[in-house]
Formats: C-alpha cells, structure tokens, sequence
C-alpha cells in the first residue's frame, strides 16, 4: 500500500506540514517522487513514521530520534519492545496517580483517612518511573540491580520534605551548571559549585556515594547520546562540560 502525504497524515493524525518537515530535515523521507510531483510513501515509511511517533509520544526531541533511528545498531524489533515497556510504566504511573487522586477526594469528604506518606506515593512513583525510563537499563549494567532496586526504596521512602528538597535541587543544578557552561571554566568555582550540587542530587538515589560512581556518571552523559540530548537540549556541549568538571572535582582528570 502506498500514500501521498495527505492520505498518510490521515491515517497517522498528523498534519502533511508535519509529513512535509521530516522530509526537509531528512527525519523521513518518501519512497520516492511520483511524476506529478507527489511525495509518495511505502511500507517500510509507515513503520519509521509510527516508530517516530513513538518517541515523540515518550518526549524525545526530532534530533535524538534521527540519531536513533539512523544509528547501524537501531533494530525495529527491539525499539518496539523498548516502548512496550516505557508505555507499561507510564500507565502503571497514570494508575498509581488516579488512586492516589481518588484517595484524596475520599479523604477530602471524610470516608477516609490518609497519611501524609500516601500523599505523595503517586509523585514518588513518578520519579522513579522517570529514573527507569531515562536510565534504567544503563545504571543496572553499571551499578547492578541491588544498588538501583535500593536506589528506587529510597525514594519510596523519602519524606514530603526531601521529595519538595530534590526537585528544588534538580532545577538548582540545572540553573548553575549552565552559568558555569558560559564561564568555558570546567575547574571555575561556579563549574565546581555545580558538580557538588549534582553530588547533593545523586546521593538522594544513591545508597552511598564514591567519587568512582560519580566520575563514572559523568563519563556516562557524554558516551551516551540519550544522556548528551538531555544535557545538550539547550547549550550543545554542557554534557561534555560537566563530565569534565566531575572529573576534576573527584580528582579523576585524565585529561579527557
């Protein structure tokens, strides 16, 4: 079955000047150019444009997913089941936040009574899902499934206090790093203030902290794309920026 691009932008719900700007920055192109000039699409551009749709639905931005899905390594099979599971774990968060929504009205109308703890189960819940979308199967090969499984109960366990306490910091290491990223300063003061807010943030998740872990982490952000896009989305380079600054704050500069 083959389609012009607006009977495939039907059928996807997108618009064909969506269809027409994958084309222009070279995310999707058509099979090929009918003699009228029509872009024409095939079999093998339905299941990259539903693949691209995925990843856009999970939030990644146009350039990754070009990385992605032009990498040698990308497999079809594989990236289906990747969304597979994000999917499930987003709907396991969606469900866990309606119970907790629901549990509030109960408890708002007086037919039922709700620790301060079950408050925020649902927003814990978030964040951990969060973790294991944006990293899990990296941080499980490199720290082991007992570090991160002790990881996700600490953050089940965390007060109303220390959840308010490392979404505050998150936003605060983000803040600083880029100013230290203008600076071009990876050993600056303000690059180093940055790292040891990022040493503050990772030690929320981590059972204990080493400089080895920490060094290791940033090495991390640069060696992986999905990493780099995080910390590359507004200033390219500030991934590469903090690797450098860890590496020198925990005394590891090697040079990189």
């Amino acid at each position: 079955m083959e389609y012009t691009v607006k009977k495939l932008a039907k059928i996807a719900g997108v618009s064909s000047r969506t269809l027409r700007y994958y084309d222009e920055i070279n995310l999707l192109k058509p099979a090929r150019i009918n003699s009228s000039g029509y872009r024409i699409y095939g079999k093998s551009e339905v299941d990259l444009l539903q693949q691209i749709l995925f990843y856009r639905e999970l939030g990644v931005d146009l350039e990754t997913i070009k990385k992605i899905i032009t990498s040698p390594s990308f497999q079809h099979i594989k990236a289906l089941n990747e969304h597979l599971e994000k999917l499930v774990s987003k709907r396991n968060q969606l469900d866990e936040l309606i119970t907790n929504v629901k549990k509030t009205i109960a408890t708002v109308e007086g037919r039922l009574t709700m620790s301060d703890h079950e408050k925020f189960e649902g927003f814990k819940q978030k964040l951990i899902d969060e973790n294991e979308q944006k990293y899990g199967q990296e941080i499980r090969q490199k720290y082991g499934e007992e570090a991160i499984n002790q990881s996700n109960q600490k953050i089940k366990n965390m007060s109303q206090e220390e959840y308010n306490a490392i979404e505050k910091l998150s936003s605060e290491v983000l803040s600083t790093l880029h100013e230290a990223f203008e600076t071009g300063d990876p050993s600056g003061d303000l690059a180093q203030k940055a790292v040891d807010l990022h040493r503050q943030w990772v030690s929320f998740y981590w059972d204990k902290y080493s400089k080895e872990a920490h060094a290791g982490l940033g090495q991390m952000y640069v060696d992986d794309e999905r990493f780099t896009a995080y910390y590359d989305k507004e200033k390219p380079g500030v991934a590469k920026f903090l690797r450098d600054a860890i590496l020198i704050y925990t005394g590891m500069d090697k040079g990189n």
